[in-house]
This record gives C-alpha cells, sequence and structure tokens, in this order.
C-alpha cells in the first residue's frame, strides 16, 4: 500500500462507545514493551504518531489509526506490565475483549511476539483469547535486529511451539530498525481487506 496520508481519528477509553468507522479494520496486539508502537510507525512511515515511550504500558486506550480514508489500523491496550493493578489489567482485557467481540469491520489480527524469547505466560492467553474470539492471530516476531542471523530460525520455531500455532499459522519477523518484514505485512493486510483489488482496479 502507497501511504499517502495517515490520522489518528479515534481513541476509545474504557468507557468509550466503540465506533462503527463502516472501513476495513485490523488490530494488533502485544506486550507492553514488545515494539509496538514503533512497528506501528514503521507500517505508516512516520516517526512518531504512534507514542513510543519508556515506560512500557502507557498505551491504555484503543487508538484508531485512518490510512488514506481506505482502512483504520487499530492499536490495542499493551498487555503484561506488572506495574499497573491488577483491577486495571481486568478493565484493558475488557476494553480489547469488547472490541474483538462488537467490531463489524475487523478482518484481522497480528499479535506481538519478541523473536528473543519464548512466549510469555501471558502471549500464550492472548493467543487463545484471539482464537477464542474467533480470530485467527497473525504473529509478527519483533526486534529482528537484536538476533543474529544464525538464530532466527529457530527462535521462529520456538514461537511456534510456544504458541502451538497451527501448520497454517503465520509469522512475519520483523525489524522497526531495517523495515526488513513491513512489506510482507503490508502485503497481507491489503490482501485481507481487500484493498489489494481496489488497488490494482
Amino acid at each position: 500500500m502507497v501511504i499517502k496520508n495517515v490520522s489518528l481519528d479515534i481513541v476509545c477509553g474504557i468507557t468509550s462507545k466503540l465506533p462503527d468507522t463502516n472501513r476495513p479494520e485490523v488490530a494488533f496486539a502485544g506486550k507492553s514493551n514488545v515494539g509496538k508502537s514503533s512497528l506501528i510507525n514503521g507500517l505508516m512511515n512516520r516517526k512518531s504518531l504512534a507514542r513510543t515511550s519508556a515506560q512500557p504500558g502507557k498505551t491504555q486506550t484503543i487508538n484508531f489509526y485512518n490510512i488514506n480514508e481506505a482502512m483504520y489500523l487499530v492499536d490495542l491496550p499493551g498487555y503484561g506490565y506488572a506495574k499497573v493493578s491488577q483491577s486495571e489489567k481486568e478493565k484493558w482485557g475488557k476494553m480489547i475483549e469488547r472490541y474483538l467481540h462488537t467490531s463489524k469491520n475487523l478482518k484481522a489480527v497480528f499479535l506481538l511476539i519478541d523473536i528473543r524469547h519464548e512466549p510469555s505466560a501471558n502471549d500464550k492467553m492472548m493467543y487463545d483469547w484471539i482464537l477464542n474470539n474467533g480470530y485467527e492471530p497473525i504473529i509478527i516476531a519483533t526486534k529482528l535486529d537484536k538476533l543474529k542471523r544464525s538464530q532466527v530460525q529457530k527462535n521462529i520455531k520456538a514461537i511456534k511451539e510456544g504458541l502451538k500455532l497451527s501448520k497454517d499459522g503465520i509469522i512475519i519477523p520483523f525489524s522497526a530498525e531495517t523495515k526488513q518484514g513491513r512489506d510482507e505485512i503490508w502485503a497481507l493486510i491489503d490482501e485481507l481487506t481487500g484493498l489489494a483489488a481496489t488497488e490494482e482496479a
């Protein structure tokens, strides 16, 4: 996709009514320090539209980024950050679940996992949760540039096994530094949202 214009259109807090955007949406979930803001900025070719923070757990809202007036990238709150109270975590969980349950336009959910580590208990829980809500999560293995090339396949295998990924499960390694994986993610988004056909037309 050629990014012509991008804006943060809608921000939903815990009590907000979720919007019906009438456009295809793809959502991004992941642990608080997995590099979600960096990925979203990388996809949108912007340096700081999604705020990256030295304090993980900053995203406490669902943020809807309007791409080319054609679709939305939806940034879900990061999970698994220890400094947040249990009740706060439960509120975020309910908010994410409400979105997954009620969005009429959601075409795919991407789950970000740090390629350097095996999936944590929180990652596995989130993966199962997305599955139970009727979506097959597409895995983005972030922080690719932090690994030696010789380790990549071994670590991808560990993620597949850790999440019990199906044979058809997709894992895309991504580096916010080099943007490796960006084109692959966009190709998939275009296909899943049906925008590839409209761009070719």
